[in-house]
């Protein structure tokens, strides 16, 4: 592997001004004008957030906006293959020309240590590795304060303010990988929701499992040979009440529901209490957002995954209310993430391939309830097949960062089809400033929203300790 280089944006495509023919304005000056504008907006958005809740977290700005934004590339160079063809046999039948994701895919592959790094290189927090210290390593294993890996997968994180502790809740697949029969996709059977509790975003305490498997009873939806994914958890200030939300599905993904929990305390025991189809429609990839205004929102992919649907909650956040709109239709996204900037609604979602990576879009609205535009993959870094893959992962959630306005964590799984129980966690920092890189159809030609950014690094330092 090539060592990495630093070096600005060089991605951005320039976004491009539509003028009609009747303008008098000077297209120079407009420009120079628009980028002032930009320019300052940029600045603005780099001002601390005086709201946000910093916990115990200590940011050094001036740092972390060069870091965060530097570019890294990876240039992975394809191992020629194993024994040789015939002349005759190359003739009848052409060998398939091997890409970097079937080597991803490959559990035999010479490149399996790069995309799964072993145990030896594991994130380790209960030692002292002095300058590794607080260091994001994506892909690689990460340990919690028992040593064993974190099994949280496609989860989320909630702050809890009257803790003032991070709980980060995912799936725990530390179990056998199979398939239910031959053609199914790959499953663990469900164990349940793991809980991990952390000051610092970097060394997790094991909670334990707040939802628990249902070994005896076949009928019900925590059943272990059912399917529980993405949970997500958002505290509701009038009930007092923890409510997760998930998907529930059986081994042939023809339930297509969402199962609601509930609990007084963050580290549990969640009551599980009934799965439905929201709003009439199969549920399949959900996320659940709490807005400023204490109001939260579901967002599912429905109709065989072809859309999104999104729709409030009730005041209790238990339910869904009748309100629904249809967004991305005829998209055929996935694994929705949902966060806020300065009164815009962004969404990172994912393409439908299975356990295969794909290509993440970048979607933003001015309303929630939208219409929701997409602005194009908001990867930079790596190379074209690190973009064009997610880096290998699919997105799960994203996250605020305490004290920094407009950056946030991009939280996303690495999913290991061959053993699941060794998908691996990738968290990479993401922005949003900047003009976006595919104009809209707007007057102008250029959408009113900022771009999304997800930066590609071996290896990142967001956090230090506190005095």
């Amino acid at each position: 592997m090539e060592e990495k280089v630093r070096t600005r944006n060089k991605y951005r495509k320039p976004t491009t001004l539509r003028c009609s023919a009747g303008s008098r304005c000077s297209l120079p000056v407009f420009l120079w004008s628009l980028a002032g504008c930009f320019f300052m907006l940029h600045l603005y958005s780099l001002l601390p957030d005086k709201d946000a809740n910093a916990g115990q977290l200590q940011t050094h700005p001036g740092r972390l906006f060069l870091e965060l934004e530097e570019v890294e590339e990876d240039n992975i160079r394809i191992p020629p293959p194993k024994g040789k063809r015939s002349p005759r046999a190359a003739q009848r039948r052409p060998k398939k020309i091997t890409t970097l994701v079937d080597e991803f895919l490959d559990e035999s592959s010479q490149l399996r240590h790069i995309f799964f790094p072993d145990l030896k290189t594991a994130i380790d927090p209960t030692k002292d590795v002095g300058n590794d210290s607080f260091y994001y390593y994506p892909g690689r294993i990460w340990l919690d304060t028992e040593g064993n890996p974190i099994q949280a997968h496609g989860g989320g994180i909630l702050y809890d303010e009257r803790s003032r502790m991070y709980y980060w809740y995912g799936e725990h697949k530390d179990g056998p990988t199979y398939r239910a029969h031959k053609k199914g996709a790959a499953r663990v059977d469900i164990i349940g929701v793991s809980c991990y509790s952390s000051k610092d975003l970097w060394t997790w305490k094991n909670e334990g499992l707040v939802l628990v498997a249902e070994k005896t009873n076949e009928t019900h939806d925590l059943h272990v040979l059912n399917v529980l994914e993405r949970p997500k958890v958002v505290y509701n200030g009038k009930t007092r009440k923890y409510v997760m939300w998930m998907h529930i599905d059986d081994a042939n993904y023809t339930k297509a529901s969402v199962g609601v929990a509930v609990s007084d305390y963050p580290t549990g025991p969640f009551n599980y209490l009934y799965s439905k189809r929201p709003h009439g429609c199969d549920s399949r990839d959900i996320t659940v957002f709490k807005d400023d205004d204490d109001s939260a929102y579901l967002v599912y992919s429905s109709e065989d995954n072809s859309e999104l649907h999104i729709g409030p909650l009730t005041k209790d956040y238990l339910d869904v209310t009748s309100v629904m709109r249809k967004i991305l239709i005829g998209q055929h996204r996935e694994a929705p993430a949902l966060f806020k900037h300065q009164g815009t609604y962004y969404m990172v979602t994912s393409g439908c391939t299975g356990w295969a990576p794909n290509e993440a879009m970048a979607h933003a609205a001015g309303s929630i309830m939208g219409p929701w535009d997409t602005m194009g993959n908001p990867c930079v870094g790596g190379n074209k097949v690190f973009r064009q893959t997610t880096f290998f992962a699919q997105s799960t959630f994203v996250l605020p960062i305490p004290g920094l306005s407009g950056y946030f964590i991009f939280m996303a799984n690495r999913w290991n089809p061959a053993d699941l129980r060794d998908s691996r966690h990738v968290w990479l920092p993401l922005a949003v400033a900047g003009a976006a890189d595919q104009p809209l159809e707007f007057g102008f030609g250029f959408p009113l929203w900022s771009r999304v950014s997800i930066y590609w690094h071996r290896r990142w330092r967001l956090l230090y300790r506190s005095e």
